[in-house]
C-alpha cells in the first residue's frame, strides 16, 4: 500500500460519506479496484482522494446500464482484474 500526503488521502468513512455509500460498499470498491488503498503519513489506512473523485465522476456520468453492468460484474466476479 502506498503512503500519500494527507491532502491526497481520505479515510474510508470519509470516502463513504463523500460518495453517499456505506462503508461496506467502500470495501467492495477497494476489492474491485475502483478505489485505490493508501496510507497517510501517520500510517492510517484509507484510499486516495483521486480515486474517490474518479469514482464520483464515473457515478455522475455513467448511464444506468453501465452502472447495472458494473454492479453485476463486480457482484459475480468480485473483480474485473
Amino acid at each position: 500500500m502506498d503512503t500519500v500526503e494527507d491532502g491526497a488521502w481520505m479515510s474510508q468513512p470519509d470516502a463513504a460519506r463523500h460518495l453517499g455509500v456505506t462503508l461496506i460498499r467502500v470495501g467492495m470498491l477497494i476489492t474491485n479496484r475502483r478505489l485505490i488503498p493508501a496510507e497517510n503519513p501517520a500510517g492510517q489506512a484509507g484510499v486516495t482522494t483521486a480515486s474517490v473523485l474518479a469514482e464520483e465522476t464515473w457515478r455522475a456520468n455513467a448511464t444506468k446500464r453501465a452502472k447495472l453492468t458494473r454492479h453485476l460484474k463486480d457482484a459475480i466476479t468480485g473483480s474485473d482484474h
